[in-house]
């Protein structure tokens, strides 16, 4: 069963809903599904706007599957721009030659909120909305898919710094008030909002969205080379002792399931780090 589900409203205007139970972490299914929906969008001429969801009120995307091997990824082609997998498609996704919006509604961390960031537009509830970067809470692990290249650009130095180092979450009117989200809509309106739009936007002609969009890309969008060293120092990082000791804990307590840990990551997550292996 598919975990990335597109619903094409006109020939302009898709939607991708996340469906990945219980609280749609992302991991080797999700790259997989998500390049083929880059490939789809690179190749249609027609394509001028697209709208991330969750089908999960609760979780937009959790963050990364931490107990993923990548497995599935042994027979897939080689990443297109060479960075790493999810790294790749992130990049992908930024440069898309179409509008990307992000409609957000529950949680985002770490990954997920990696992914917001690599979309061009993001729109949360306002009552309904948690984001953050958590992984310095889990044993000083910094983020390894772009947040560091991407944040600073969006909301500057001090503030990405207190994102990152903070290691808390952000509720809507907060991640409003920082620019790490563009608007905070009341949750009964954000649907219709959004809807209308990316319906105004898929009426603009193709090439046009694709020029505008390349013209702010040259002067916001980090530059390839700067991924690399960050994912492999996160990736350093999850061979230590002190984050296994925090993944031991951590699961043990409920990680990736529904419930407190999940529900209150920002704040449980230094909850585990001085958790002892057998």
């Amino acid at each position: 069963m598919g975990q990335l589900t597109i619903t094409r409203e006109s020939p302009a205007f898709w939607r991708a809903s996340f469906d990945n139970p219980p609280v749609n972490v992302f991991g080797a299914q999700m790259i997989i599904e998500m390049r083929a929906l880059l490939d789809a969008a690179e190749r249609d001429p027609d394509l001028v706007v697209i709208v991330f969801e969750s089908a999960n009120s609760d979780y937009f995307i959790a963050h990364w599957d931490l107990a993923d091997d990548l497995a599935a990824l042994a027979d897939q082609p080689p990443p297109v721009t060479g960075q790493q997998p999810f790294v790749d498609v992130m990049v992908r996704l930024s440069r898309l030659p179409v509008l990307t919006i992000s409609k957000i509604r529950g949680r985002a961390r770490g990954a997920g909120s990696e992914f917001l960031l690599a979309t061009d537009i993001r729109f949360a509830s306002r009552e309904r909305t948690l984001i953050g970067q958590f992984e310095m809470g889990a044993g000083s692990v910094p983020p390894g898919g772009g947040a560091p290249a991407r944040l600073p650009r969006l909301v500057g130095r001090g503030r990405a710094l207190e994102i990152l180092m903070g290691a808390q979450d952000f509720d809507g009117d907060l991640a409003e008030r920082y620019g790490y989200v563009n608007r905070a809509v009341p949750d009964a309106d954000l649907d219709e909002f959004v809807t209308a739009f990316a319906a105004r936007v898929s009426t603009f002609d193709r090439g046009a969205v694709a020029e505008m969009k390349g013209w702010v890309d040259a002067i916001t969008l980090p530059d390839d080379g700067e991924f690399p060293p960050q994912s492999a120092a996160f990736a350093a990082r999850l061979g230590g002792e002190r984050y296994r000791r925090w993944a031991e804990g951590a699961f043990a307590a409920g990680l990736q399931q529904p419930g407190d840990v999940e529900e209150r990551l920002g704040t449980r997550s230094v909850d585990f780090s001085s958790h002892r292996l057998n």
